[in-house]
């Protein structure tokens, strides 16, 4: 129905809307576009299938309720246009990473590692956060095994862990940036790539709050790394660092550091000590140079995941080895006092977690990653509610169980 009609038939209607519009206009406030972020974008989560083959793997999307519920997005699931990897053996190290999706601080954008053919995949999220795939997309990673992405800007840095079953390579893994253009394709940073040692196992590209610095963890190496990130988009590493000995008591026991998380106010680094399950304690200086303060035990097993809130007053860890998630209190950011351990519903191990926009929720994505879990089990989605204190509980509808083919470990998860 045209204006004109609508004027012969309600006239006081139309002249209403139309006086509203110039009222509009007259007074600066503008009226969103079809393609404008909205407050709906609140309540969506993202999980990597991970998929591993005929370029199967995908996003699934999510919008939760007040209550914490999950229903899938429409469209859901989002194919990314690669492949994921599958390890039937449940083998260490090919699954340990993080930040394998991961969205712009704008949530315009999203990206995603297809870690079994090489590629990186970059999403537009719309309003309604359904995701439409960049043009191009997906783009090649810059080497073997993609596991990890952290964005700095327009500088989007990526680990290449080089440690897929299925596709064995003399190829060493690395840390390479790209450039995100303005319409999300991504173009590699010449001389940007720095390699590491085969089989270090690296696992995760975290970025600091100035946007200036890169950490890493080479998991089997035993080593973190930093990298000051430059302004034409290239990677100065520093030298490694050995996780201290003072930590580990038993000099039998391997130094395995896996899950980085960084201080949102203050320059601090903490890292998963795996085997000794604690957590580390560094300051970082401006260059980004460590220094080992001390170690806080976890009372989970296999302390593996970190991620703090955005006020830097809790910190929340990802416990593989008993299925639980502990809670720590950042008081005193240096000396993190764990004042919560969790047993999650179900099977399994959780690997990666993430907070929403509002933390109100706490996410946690399972793997079925032991023999001792039944065929499948263990591929979950936890939500969990935050209280007021920075302890959590999980809602009566958690977990979510994550339908897919079996050997698949879905990898990944980030929130709005």
């Amino acid at each position: 129905m045209n204006c004109a009609r609508v004027m012969q038939t309600s006239g006081r209607i139309c002249s209403f809307i139309l006086a509203l519009a110039i009222g509009l206009f007259s007074t600066g406030v503008t009226i969103p576009s079809a393609y404008a972020q909205a407050d709906s974008l609140e309540g969506i989560v993202y999980v990597g299938s991970n998929i591993g083959n005929d370029n199967s793997n995908s996003i699934l999307g999510f919008r939760r309720d007040e209550a914490g519920n999950l229903t899938p997005l429409s469209g859901s699931p989002f194919l990314t246009g690669g492949e994921g990897i599958f390890d039937l053996s449940l083998a260490v190290g090919p699954f340990d990473s993080d930040q394998n999706i991961i969205v712009n601080p704008q949530r315009t954008r999203l990206f995603a590692v297809n870690s079994g053919s090489n590629t990186i995949a970059a999403f537009d999220i719309r309003p309604d956060g359904l995701l439409v795939p960049v043009a191009g997309s997906p783009f090649p990673s810059g080497g073997i095994n993609p596991v990890s992405l952290g964005l700095a800007g327009d500088i989007l840095t990526v680990v290449n862990k080089s440690q897929d079953p299925e596709q064995p390579s003399a190829i060493l893994p690395n840390y390479t940036t790209m450039r995100v253009l303005a319409d999300g394709r991504l173009v590699p940073v010449v001389g940007s790539t720095v390699s590491v040692a085969a089989g270090s196992s690296p696992t995760q590209a975290l970025i600091s709050p100035s946007e200036r610095l890169v950490f890493g963890a080479d998991f089997q190496a035993g080593l973190l790394q930093s990298f000051v990130l430059g302004p034409n988009g290239r990677l100065g590493q520093r030298p490694p660092e050995a996780l201290p000995a003072s930590a580990f008591a038993d000099p039998s026991v391997p130094r395995l550091p896996l899950g980085l998380q960084v201080h949102p106010v203050q320059r601090i680094l903490y890292a998963g000590f795996v085997t000794i399950n604690s957590v580390g304690v560094y300051k970082y200086d401006a260059l980004g140079r460590l220094a080992f303060q001390r170690n806080v035990p976890n009372a989970g097993v296999a302390v593996c995941w970190l991620v703090t809130n955005k006020a830097g007053t809790y910190m929340y860890t990802a416990n593989t080895g008993d299925n639980t998630v502990s809670v720590y209190s950042l008081s005193d950011p240096l000396v993190p006092v764990e004042i919560q351990t969790l047993k999650l519903k179900g099977n399994g191990s959780p690997f990666q977690l993430t907070l929403d926009s509002q933390e109100q929720f706490l996410y946690v994505v399972n793997q079925r990653a032991a023999e001792d879990t039944p065929l499948g089990e263990g591929n979950l989605l936890h939500v969990l509610k935050v209280n007021a204190d920075g302890t959590v509980g999980e809602v009566p509808s958690s977990p979510l169980t994550l339908e897919l083919p079996e050997g698949t470990r879905p990898q990944g998860v980030a929130a709005l």
